[in-house]
């Protein structure tokens, strides 16, 4: 299998979840277990020479991929998340959407100072999230070695956004 050939796994939803939006579905490529390991694999093989104490990832989508990077590369994981979500005492973080703010918090005795993480998502758009999630990795003493997304939506350029972050995206919309 080919990078490109992951393209075929990723389905176009319009109008989800608003008008003028078109979701980039990725269910396709989970339930299909050559693309998925595929997917996991090529994140690993390029964080391999990364030392990493903790995979960081968001809810929901995220979770799925990033708890298999963290296994395969022999690391904790970490979710962020919602606030209110999490049950044990969190740091918190508000940031900025297009549309107005939100709060992403993280258990505070998830990321201990100078560990190493690695940022993983399924999709980057704006970068807002991530850019948030990195702030949030950075308040806690924590250094982000990298971030991973399965997708890149590059005509939002969340790269702007997110510059001076080591970044890998399998596929570039």
């Amino acid at each position: 299998m080919k990078v490109e050939d992951l393209k075929k796994f990723i389905r176009d939803i319009p109008n989800f979840p608003k008008e003028g939006i078109v979701f980039k579905d990725i269910t396709p490529l989970l339930k299909d277990s050559i693309a998925f390991r595929f997917t996991i694999d090529r994140i690993c093989e390029y964080n391999s020479r990364k030392t990493i104490q903790k995979v960081v990832a968001m809810e929901a989508r995220g979770f799925i991929f990033g708890s298999a990077v963290a296994y395969k590369l022999g690391c904790g994981f970490v979710p962020v998340r919602k606030r209110g979500k999490l049950p044990y005492e969190t740091i918190s973080l508000e940031y900025q959407l297009e549309y107005g703010t939100d709060v992403l918090e993280i258990h505070k005795d998830g990321i201990e100072k100078n560990d190493n993480v690695l940022i993983v998502d399924d999709v980057v758009a704006t970068g807002g999230t991530a850019k948030a999630v990195a702030n949030l990795v950075e308040k806690c003493g924590g250094k982000v070695a990298g971030m991973s997304f399965v997708i890149e939506l590059s005509f939002l350029t969340p790269r702007v956004k997110l510059e001076g972050y080591d970044i890998f995206s399998l596929l570039v919309f």
